[in-house]
């Protein structure tokens, strides 16, 4: 069983790249690009470049656009199962990127929050070996339907879950004990470092990793620029470099990693050499402007 099922989200991404600081009040030089964005579907995309011999991604997109995210995923290699949404549209993030690469982003969820149990279909696991779940559903009461129905059925079938925390400010939003409480049975935790250590309440990389991992799950904890590490059952499992990289656009540098990362598990690696394939992944990502390959 290879085939990897990504749930969550698919959006529109605006990426601008501001000339300087915002002006306040009148205009600011950029370059401005609209791209096929979304959290679960760049995973998707970042797995199926990596080698992921199947990849399916389960979303909801609005009709003003499903026709175009579903040519670009397809594209990509993967196995695009859109529900169709009549009355919301398509959600659109905006990610602001300072010179430095970093960016910042304005979320407005669309369709993408309205994806709930309903929309969930078992025979979506068929020869699945894993199931990655975009941590933005578990901050909508409707995502968290459809979260709970994949863990359900992954479980019933034998099929390992990951889970990427996905934002800081969501996670405050929704509360650190109770996020952990729903991803508790997860069989692989994807955080970066600012999501690590708000999660288990500890600044360094390493110790957070220790207290978020169990004898039944790993934690793999990125580092950006520096890297990755990777624990399990409170001890640290191995230790990966980052890879030099000039950095234009951070947009989806995790989801490349996350990507990479399942590619490696589900073609046999062990921890390290899937901490590694991850980064080269994100490496890649960090070298261009958007948030897939």
């Amino acid at each position: 069983m290879t085939a990897l099922l990504v749930v969550g989200d698919v959006v529109t991404d605006v990426v601008a790249r501001p000339a300087g600081p915002l002006a306040p009040g009148t205009d600011t030089s950029a370059e401005i690009r609209l791209l096929p964005g979304g959290a679960a579907a760049n995973v998707a995309c970042w797995a199926a470049s990596s080698g992921a011999p199947e990849v399916r991604l389960l979303a909801r997109v609005g009709a003003d656009s499903a026709d175009w995210h579903r040519a670009a995923l397809t594209a990509a290699g993967v196995r695009a199962h859109l529900v169709v949404d009549q009355q919301a549209p398509t959600g659109v993030v905006i990610a602001v990127v300072d010179r430095s690469a970093e960016r910042s982003f304005l979320t407005d969820g669309g369709a993408a929050n309205r994806l709930a149990a309903a929309d969930w279909d078992d025979a979506l696991l068929a020869g699945a070996g894993w199931v990655h779940l975009s941590g933005y559903l578990f901050f909508t009461e409707a995502g968290r339907g459809v979260a709970a129905r994949a863990f359900a059925a992954a479980r019933e079938q034998g099929v390992r879950v990951s889970v990427d925390p996905a934002s800081t400010g969501f996670l405050r939003d929704l509360g650190v004990a109770r996020f952990l409480a729903l991803v508790g049975s997860a069989d692989l935790l994807l955080p970066n470092e600012p999501e690590a250590a708000l999660l288990a309440g500890a600044a360094d990389p390493g110790e957070a990793a220790r207290r978020l991992s169990t004898p039944a799950r790993t934690v793999a904890v990125t580092l950006g620029a520096a890297g990755a590490l990777a624990a399990r059952d409170g001890e640290l499992l191995a230790r990966t470099p980052g890879l030099r990289a000039t950095a234009v656009d951070t947009t989806g540098a995790g989801d490349a990693f996350a990507g990479g990362y399942l590619a490696a598990l589900l073609a046999g690696a062990e921890v390290r050499e899937a901490l590694a394939a991850g980064c080269r992944s994100g490496a890649r990502a960090v070298t261009r402007v958007g948030a897939r390959p």
